[in-house]
């Protein structure tokens, strides 16, 4: 039985990650009140802010909540963890380490990756409307403001982005306590409307919501697609779990973020009903009117949080993509000594920072930015939910009389809102659409790439048995030291071991033949990380294993070979064969063998990824033919 001070320490530790969780996890959905109610009756497919209206939509919006964010996101999907990571990258590794039919397998591995590829637009669409709805309302105190509205977003977007290379740690640690606050205040706001018009609680009858659709039949279902803004952050959710765990996530939004969302969403009705006229910014007429600007300011804080983590978030799933060989080898800097999971990502910094700026001058306002909001995650959530299926079959072991009709259950909403947010491609949905399409074409190449690569080069590979065997007293010339060879498969001889017996005609007396390997789990443990065989005459095999979240750095491989009892002295050589790219291929194939030379000439070197210093690097040219 745990001691009273153990329990005391858990319960300690419990709240601060409840706490963290809340600037992180619940960024996004808790801003979604800024626009969602906003854009059901003042947006492109506005409907009349009548009292049956009202009371329909805010139906639709409370079993939104419950169904989607609640049931299926957090009764349901966090369970589909892969050691306790989450996350649709983290969930298809888990999926494609189950399934072994080939073709299921290549099925599921499309559907994941086409669905990580939409949350890159997601990521530029997040902080462009969080930020912009933000600032838009100065335009209720006074009109005077309009002309600075863009102006002070694109200034508050760009200094986010530049903060980026610095870090967030020491700002992560209030991110919490702020948003915190920021859910008791709009808690707060609704509930002082809600109390003037308690009315609005019929809501809570489904039947409003069935009503709604009833009397305004397609153009209610087009309503639909503003209303899934209230459910926006749910992947941030599953995301973001193995930051916190799954309790802590919990704890939040039984406790504090789900009663704050919906306290506020009432709210913001019982103005409706109150005046009608309040819909082309219901959010900001909560407030008194002393309470505007301070509201205002405070509101473009909590925007910037939920930008912050959702930017984040970016980077987090580059480095999984690049792990689990989706993405070429990139420049990654980890910004914090303790925290390893803080990452940043130059190349996708700019990238983002460049897509949410342009997207702020083009769509001009979040009304319109709305229009091209919710197509990726809606899509994504589709995904999301075929995707546990297969967990809960495969890894859970549910028949199918129960994993059907709850897979039903949610696939049926998602289908719904996918259904209404394809209206909107058209009208700036085609943006995150085709974000996705061109970071799908870069991920399934590259992957594609890499294997047809590894086919070539065993095509023509020599096993290291046979190598061993060719050996004679003399022949060739061994040299003192020990040389390190980077190998794919440490079964065949390096394509540089190879050419440095070609061309160099020597040997050194201790050969290492290193593979490092990927696994399609987020840790490997360190006992288990590292493998050591050897094999006879100054040869040795080894395997540094690592988790789709563990970053390799040879300091670490060494450490591990060190305690499998193989010394490598300070000046060891690293040999690694850099391969030239030669497209011989005709038609649409050859467009994709172009990109995957490009994608594999500007690709980070081996050695720097793995952070091998460059005096000790012996790098070896071949050319391979696709």
């Amino acid at each position: 039985m745990a001691s009273p001070s153990t329990e005391s320490r858990g319960a300690k530790h419990l709240a601060v990650l409840a706490v963290a969780a809340l600037g992180v996890v619940y960024g996004d959905i808790g801003t979604s009140p800024l626009y969602a109610l906003r854009e059901c009756f003042h947006g492109a497919h506005a409907i009349a802010p009548s009292r049956e209206n009202v009371l329909g939509v805010l139906s639709l919006v409370f079993w939104t909540l419950i169904v989607v964010v609640t049931l299926k996101y957090h009764v349901y999907v966090l369970r589909a963890d892969n050691q306790g990571e989450g996350g649709i990258l983290a969930l298809l590794a888990l999926v494609r380490g189950r399934v072994a039919r080939r073709s299921r397998q290549a099925l599921f591995v499309a559907l994941g990756l086409f669905g990580a590829a939409l949350l890159y637009g997601d990521g530029a669409i997040t902080p462009a409307i969080s930020v912009l709805s933000a600032v838009e309302g100065l335009e209720v105190a006074t009109p005077w403001f309009k002309p600075w509205i863009l102006p002070a977003t694109v200034a508050i977007l760009l200094g986010l982005f530049l903060i980026q290379r610095r870090g967030t740690g020491g700002i992560g640690r209030i991110f919490g306590p702020i948003m915190a606050v920021w859910f008791l205040t709009i808690a707060a706001l609704g509930a002082a409307a809600l109390a003037r018009h308690p009315a609005v609680l019929a809501a809570v009858d489904p039947r409003h919501a069935a009503s709604f659709f009833a009397h305004n039949g397609g153009h209610g279902f087009l309503v639909l697609g503003a209303v899934f803004l209230v459910a926006t952050g749910g992947e941030a959710l599953y995301a973001d779990m193995g930051h916190f765990g799954e309790l802590p996530i919990q704890i939040d939004w039984f406790s504090l973020v789900g009663p704050a969302l919906l306290l506020n969403y009432f709210g913001q009705g019982a103005i409706l009903l109150e005046n009608p006229r309040a819909a082309a910014n219901p959010f900001y007429h909560l407030a008194p009117d002393w309470a505007l600007y301070p509201l205002v300011g405070f509101a473009t804080v909590a925007t910037v949080i939920a930008s912050q983590a959702v930017v984040s978030g970016a980077f987090s799933l580059t480095g999984q993509a690049v792990q689990l060989g989706y993405l070429p080898r990139l420049t990654v800097v980890h910004t914090s000594r303790h925290e390893k999971g803080q990452i940043y990502v130059p190349s996708v910094n700019w990238l983002l920072m460049l897509a949410t700026v342009g997207l702020v001058l083009g769509f001009g306002s979040s009304d319109h930015l709305a229009a091209a909001y919710g197509i990726a995650v809606s899509t994504t959530m589709v995904i999301t939910t075929v995707l546990a299926l297969v967990v809960s079959r495969l890894v859970w072991g549910w028949p199918w009389w129960v994993a059907a009709p709850v897979t039903a259950a949610f696939l049926a909403a998602d289908l719904a809102f996918f259904g209404a947010n394809m209206v909107k491609v058209a009208e700036g949905g085609w943006f995150p659409l085709l974000v996705g399409v061109a970071i799908y074409t870069v991920m399934a190449t590259w992957n594609r790439g890499r294997t047809l690569l590894r086919a070539r080069l065993a095509s023509n590979a020599t096993p290291v048995e046979e190598i061993l065997t060719r050996l004679r007293p003399g022949s060739p010339v061994r040299v003192p030291g020990t040389a390190v060879f980077l190998s794919r498969d440490t079964r065949n001889a390096p394509s540089s071991l190879l050419h440095n017996l070609k061309h160099n005609k020597v040997l050194h007396e201790r050969v290492v033949l290193l593979s490092m390997v990927n696994e399609d789990v987020p840790y490997v443990a360190r006992g288990e990380r590292c493998t050591l065989e050897e094999l006879g005459q100054g040869f040795y095999r080894a395997e540094a294993h690592h988790g789709f979240m563990q970053r390799a750095v040879m300091a670490d491989v060494i450490a591990g070979l060190r305690a499998q009892g193989l010394e490598l002295p300070e000046d060891t050589s690293f040999f690694l064969a850099r391969a030239s790219v030669v497209v011989r291929s005709h038609g649409l194939a050859a467009l994709r063998d172009h990109l995957f030379a490009f994608l594999e000439r500007n690709e980070l070197r081996p050695t720097d990824f793995l952070a091998v210093p460059p005096n000790r690097v012996v790098e070896l040219g071949l050319e391979v033919a696709l």
